[in-house]
C-alpha cells in the first residue's frame, strides 16, 4: 500500500526487511528518502536510523510507525530521524518527502 501511495513521487522504491539491510541498501542506492518502521527483526528502526545517520549526515528518514509514544518520537529526533509518522496518517507521507517539501 505504501508504494501506491508514493509512487509517482519516486523513480525507485526499494524495501528492506529489518534495519541491518536498511543500511546496506541506503550505502549502496544512497535514496533521497528512507521510510523506517520502528519494530523490525535483528535491527530496529531507531538503531538503524542512528546508524545511518552518523555515516551519512544528509540521510532523510522518515519514522512511519503505529506506536504514537512521545518517548519513541524524541528517540527518533535523538537519532536523526527528519520526522514520525503514524501509520494511520500514511497519505501524509506525501507532503513530507515531495520534493517541493519543506523539511520540519
Amino acid at each position: 500500500m505504501l508504494a501506491d501511495v508514493i509512487s509517482d513521487l519516486a523513480s525507485e522504491i526499494i524495501e528492506c526487511d529489518d534495519g541491518a539491510e536498511a543500511l546496506a541498501s541506503y550505502e549502496i542506492h544512497r535514496p533521497d528518502w528512507v521510510l523506517m518502521d520502528l519494530r523490525m527483526p535483528n535491527v530496529d528502526g531507531i538503531t538503524a536510523t542512528r546508524q545511518i545517520t552518523s555515516e551519512f549526515a544528509d540521510a532523510k528518514i522518515l519514522i512511519l510507525t503505529s506506536y504514537d509514544s512521545p518517548a519513541l518520537r524524541e528517540a527518533a529526533r535523538s537519532a536523526g530521524a527528519i520526522d514520525y509518522l503514524l501509520k494511520e496518517n500514511v497519505t501524509d507521507i506525501r507532503a513530507i518527502v515531495s520534493p517541493n517539501a519543506q523539511l520540519r
